[in-house]
C-alpha cells in the first residue's frame, strides 16, 4: 500500500490523462486546503471535516465506495454536509483526548458554540449501519446556526432524490439510503431544484447551556434504522468512551507521546474492521502536484503498509488489530491464488484498473479515479513485507498455523528463485530495473525466513534460504554501491538516488558507514528543509514525501547519529496540520499538504521512527520530550 510506490501507486512518473473542460470556471475559493481537514471514522468509513464545520468527503456506507459526499473533488455536484454560524466567525478545534471525536468551537460577535462530531459506535462495537452524529452546545450568548445535507451524484454515476416516508425525509442515491434525525434542529422544506441536487436544510439558535443534535444514518441495499433523536448525545459520549478505552491499551509513554498517540489513532481510522484490512489512505485522487496526472486511489490494502502497521501496533501491544490484519492478509493471499499481489481491496478481492470520472478534482486538478493500476506489477519488496509481518507476530510470542507455515516456506522458495529479476520497485515504476530497495527487501525476506525456520515456526530448507540471502547481500554490495557518489544508488549500475534505501537501516541490512554516507548523499540530493523527495527527478514533478523524512530520522538513529535524529523528529512533528494529521506530501515552500489524507505511511513513519529513537537514543539527548 504505500508509498509511491504509492505515489503513482503503480504508475511511477507515468501520468494519467487530465480531463480538460475549457468552459469550467471553478474558483479556487471553492476548495479548502487539504491540511484544513480533520478525519473521523467508525472502522468502516472516514469523514473529513473542515475548519468551518463542512464535511466535504464521506463515502457511505464503506470507505471504498464512490463517495456520496465529495465536494472535496467536485464543488458543484459532489455533495456535502454543512453546519456553521450564520454570522462571521472564528473557529478552533481539537480531538477529545484519546479519541477520534472532533470538537470545533465557533466564536461570533454574538456568542460561542461548540460542535462535537463523531462517527458513532454501538454498545457492542461498530454499528451495522453508518451514523454520523453532531452535537451542538451553546457556550455563551446567542448564535444563529444553519445546516444543510446535500447528497452528491457519486462522481456523476447516480442521481439523488428525496422522498417522505412515514413523516421522515429520506434521501436515496442508487442503492444507498440516507436519513436525517435531530433535536431542535429546525428542519425546513427540502430544496429540490438546487444545481447539485436536492438539499435538506434548517436552522436554529443556540443559547448558553443549550443542546441540539443532528444524526445522519446510511445503509446500502438494506433497511434503515432511525436512531432516537434524544439519544444522539448518548451515542457520542459512548463513542468517546470507546475510543478512550482503546487508547488505554497503548504501552508507550516515551518521547513525543502525544504525537505518537495521535498517529496511532489516525492509523486506527484506516483499519477496515469488517475484515481487518488496512487502507493506505482515506481518499482518492488528491493530486501530488499542480500539474495533475498523479492522482491515485489509495482506498485499498497494500501488503507493505500492512506490514509497517502490524509492526507499529505490535510495539504498542495492540494484539487484536495485529492478529486481524495478519489473518486477513494470509487468507487473502491463499484465496487469490499462487501469485501474491501488491494490493487487494479491503474485502480481499482484486483491485480494479482505474476508471476516470468527469468531475474536476481538487482545485480543478484531475483526473478523479477509482481503482489503481499497480495491481499486477512485480514488486519484490512485497515478499519482504509479508515475512516482516509474520516474524513480528512470532517474535511477539504468537504461533503460526500449519497452512501459514507451508505458505511462508513456499514464498521463501519463490524469493530465492525470483530475486535476480528486475521489478517495478517500491515506487511502482513502469521501468523494470534491479532496484536496490527491492533487492534489500529480498535479503530481509530470506533473513526472516531463516529465523522463522530455525525457531521451528515454519518448515522448509533454511540452508538454501541462507545461501541465497548471502548471495543477495554480495550482489548488492557489488552492483548497488557507488564509490563515486559514496552512496547506495536507486538501482544497479545507475547514478540516481532513492530515499527508500534508508528503510534498510532499521531492517539491519546496513547500520554502518555506507548507510551513514547514503543518508548524507540522499539528504544533499533529495532534501528540502528537513523534508525529502522520493527519488532523483521528483523535485520537478511532485512535492516532498512525508514518510521519507521520517525514514531519514529512523536511519539516523540506527547509524548512531542520535542528535540529528532527534532534531529531525522535532522538525517533522511541527509539520502536521493543527490537529496532528499528515497527508501524503508537503510543499517545502509553504508547508501545504498534497496527496491523499490521512496517509498511513506518513503516520507509520512517525510512529516507527519515534519508537526506534526511543530504543536507541540516550535519555540525555532526548531530554524532556
Amino acid at each position: 500500500m504505500g508509498f509511491h510506490r504509492r505515489r503513482p501507486r503503480g504508475a511511477g512518473t507515468r501520468r494519467l490523462p487530465v480531463p480538460r473542460r475549457p468552459d469550467r470556471q471553478d474558483p479556487l475559493s471553492a476548495y479548502r486546503p487539504i491540511e484544513s481537514y480533520a478525519p473521523i471514522g467508525d472502522g468502516r468509513t472516514v469523514a473529513l471535516i473542515g475548519r468551518d464545520g463542512q464535511i466535504d468527503w464521506l463515502p457511505l456506507p464503506g470507505l471504498a465506495a464512490r463517495p456520496i459526499f465529495s465536494r472535496l473533488l467536485d464543488p458543484e455536484t459532489g455533495g456535502c454536509l454543512e453546519l456553521r454560524p450564520v454570522e462571521d466567525f472564528e473557529s478552533t478545534r481539537r480531538y477529545l483526548e484519546g479519541t477520534n471525536v472532533l470538537e470545533t468551537t465557533f466564536r461570533t460577535p454574538s456568542g460561542a458554540v461548540r460542535v462535537t462530531d463523531a462517527m458513532v459506535s454501538g454498545i457492542a462495537g461498530r454499528l451495522p449501519w453508518a451514523q454520523l452524529s453532531r452535537r451542538i452546545e451553546g457556550d455563551s450568548g446567542q448564535v444563529a446556526m444553519r445546516w444543510t445535507v446535500q447528497p452528491g451524484t457519486s462522481w456523476g454515476t447516480a442521481s439523488p432524490w428525496v422522498e417522505h416516508t412515514d413523516g421522515h425525509q429520506v434521501m436515496r442515491c442508487a442503492d444507498v439510503t440516507l436519513a436525517l434525525v435531530g433535536t431542535g434542529h429546525g428542519p425546513a422544506d427540502p430544496i429540490h431544484d438546487a444545481p447539485g441536487g436536492p438539499v435538506l436544510h434548517g436552522g436554529f439558535t443556540t443559547r448558553e447551556g443549550s443542546r441540539h443534535g443532528l444524526a445522519l444514518v446510511a445503509t446500502e441495499a438494506e433497511p434503515v434504522h432511525l436512531p432516537d433523536p434524544d439519544l444522539i448525545g448518548d451515542g457520542i459520549d459512548r463513542t468517546v468512551a470507546n475510543w478512550q478505552d482503546w487508547s488505554q491499551v497503548f504501552h508507550y509513554d516515551g518521547p513525543w507521546a502525544k504525537e505518537v498517540q495521535r498517529s496511532a489513532l489516525a492509523l486506527k481510522l484506516l483499519i477496515y474492521s469488517p475484515t481487518g484490512a488496512i487502507a493506505a489512505a482515506a481518499t482518492s485522487s488528491l493530486p501530488e502536484s499542480p500539474a495533475g496526472g498523479k492522482n491515485w486511489d489509495y482506498r485499498f490494502a497494500w501488503v507493505r503498509d500492512l506490514a509497517y502497521t502490524a509492526r507499529a501496533l505490535t510495539r504498542f501491544g495492540l494484539r487484536e488489530e495485529t492478529h486481524a490484519a495478519l489473518s486477513w492478509m494470509l487468507r487473502t493471499i491463499r484465496d487469490a491464488g499462487p501469485k501474491m499481489h501488491v494490493m487487494y481491496t479491503l474485502d480481499g478481492g482484486p483491485v480494479p484498473q482505474p476508471r476516470q470520472f468527469d468531475v474536476p478534482g481538487w482545485r480543478g486538478i484531475g483526473p478523479v479515479v477509482h481503482g489503481n493500476p499497480a495491481q499486477d506489477q512485480l514488486q519484490l519488496g512485497a515478499y519482504g513485507d509479508l515475512f516482516a509481518i509474520c516474524r513480528t507476530y512470532v517474535d511477539a510470542g504468537n504461533l503460526v498455523d500449519l497452512k501459514t507455515g507451508r505458505l511462508l516456506a513456499k514464498v521463501a522458495d519463490t524469493v530465492a528463485d525470483l530475486w535476480r529479476r528486475p521489478d517495478s520497485g517500491i515506487w511502482e515504476l513502469p521501468e523494470l530495473r534491479h532496484y536496490t530497495c527491492s533487492k534489500m527487501s529480498c535479503w530481509k525476506a530470506l533473513e526472516d525466513a531463516v529465523a522463522l525456520a530455525e525457531s521451528s515456526a515454519i518448515p522448509g530448507n533454511s540452508e538454501r534460504w541462507q545461501t541465497e540471502r548471502d548471495r543477495i547481500r554480495a550482489w548488492i554490495e557489488k552492483h548497488c554501491w557507488s564509490t563515486e557518489l559514496g552512496s547506495y544508488v536507486a538501482y544497479a549500475g545507475g547514478s540516481d538516488l532513492d530515499a527508500s534505501v534508508l528503510l534498510h537501516a532499521p531492517t539491519g541490512f546496513d547500520r554502518g558507514e555506507r548507510m551513514s554516507a547514503t543518508i548524507d548523499a540522499v539528504t544533499e540530493a533529495l532534501g528540502a528543509d528537513g523534508l525529502l523527495y522520493r527519488y532523483s527527478g521528483m523535485q520537478q514533478e511532485e512535492k516532498t514525501f512525508v514518510a521519507c523524512a521520517f525514514w531519514r530520522a529512523q536511519a539516523l538513529a540506527c547509524v548512531g547519529r542520535h542528535q540529528e535524529a532527534v532534531d529531525q523528529i522535532d522538525r517533522l512533528v511541527a509539520a502536521s496540520n493543527d490537529v496532528g494529521i499528515y497527508a501524503e506530501m508537503i510543499d517545502p515552500d509553504d508547508g501545504s499538504a498534497w496527496g491523499n489524507t490521512p496517509q498511513a505511511l506518513s503516520h507509520l513513519g512517525l510512529i516507527n521512527a519515534v519508537l526506534t529513537i526511543a530504543e536507541l537514543v540516550p535519555d540525555e539527548i532526548l531530554g524532556n520530550r
